[in-house]
């Protein structure tokens, strides 16, 4: 009975100075703990100022704050189980696993995730521009971290990756303000060029939507087999693109008719013998 019960106290005893031991490591690290949070605050808080400040999209920003937040936690963290005397060797294998076995598994989604903040912070284009990516042309409806959605002239929606998108050439329409448009038209052999230029030139000038600076141009482009072929070049704004390329057409048709100047067209000759 002596025996057990000076096994006991001694238990006591033993955990008692364990616990007095521990104590002043277990305070050093809430302080080191709390500290740790403040800065990380203060750290995520400036990273967030300095992205805003440098344009960066509201979506991106945040998910990279949030990002950074959780990444120095979990290193404050497993910092602290080291001052408390916590083996932090299994936790970092076991994390590690975790990561890669992650990784693996959305690897597709982290190329175009990796994609879409590049697009995001790089801005090759935005929201209400008008592209070329990956063999869709169209307006720039959305841009987020996995995909970007462009609606085409026909209102289809193509939901892009933005891993496709920052693997091929991109052409941003709108970037630049206006684009020049190449008006073909072909005149007999027997017509005059100047006549013919003169009447391209007024039919370009009628059109509001046709820039006056730069000025409309009209250029021989080709003497082909049967025909003339003159380039009428005008710019516009990108939005404005399609509807000038119709009216010029039309209008370019109906001004040589009406000016006497013949198109001419490939003909077939049968021969019966």
């Amino acid at each position: 009975m002596e025996n057990e019960v000076g096994a006991i106290g001694s238990a006591i005893g033993r955990y008692t100075k364990m616990g007095l031991d521990f104590l002043p490591r277990l305070a050093m690290a809430l302080v080191v703990l709390l500290i740790g949070f403040w800065i990380i605050g203060m750290i995520i808080g400036g990273l967030k100022k300095l992205m805003k400040n440098r344009g960066l999209d509201e979506s991106v920003s945040k998910f990279l704050g949030s990002l950074a937040s959780v990444l120095l936690k979990a290193a404050l963290l497993l910092s602290v189980l080291g001052m408390m005397g916590v083996n932090t060797t299994s936790f970092i294998a076991i994390i590690g696993a975790m990561g890669l076995a992650v990784g693996l598994a959305l690897q597709g989604n982290l190329a175009n995730f990796a994609a879409g903040v590049m697009v995001l912070i790089f801005k090759p284009f935005k929201v209400g521009d008008y592209v070329k990516v990956n063999g869709i042309e169209g307006f720039v409806e959305e841009i987020s971290i996995f995909s970007s959605i462009i609606i085409t002239p026909d209102k289809l929606t193509h939901y892009v990756p933005n891993g496709a998108i920052t693997s091929g050439n991109i052409t941003n329409v709108s970037q630049q303000g206006q684009v020049r448009l190449h008006i073909p038209a072909g005149i007999d052999y027997g017509a005059d060029i100047k006549q013919a230029r003169t009447v391209l030139l007024n039919v370009a000038r009628q059109d509001p939507k046709v820039l006056t600076d730069p000025a409309p141009a009209v250029i021989v482009a080709e003497l082909a087999d049967s025909s003339v072929n003159l380039d009428l070049m005008v710019w516009c704004k990108p939005l404005d693109a399609p509807a000038v390329t119709a009216g010029m057409n039309e209008g370019v048709k109906l001004a040589l008719d009406a000016a006497g100047i013949d198109i001419p067209y490939p003909h077939e000759v049968s021969v019966n013998k």
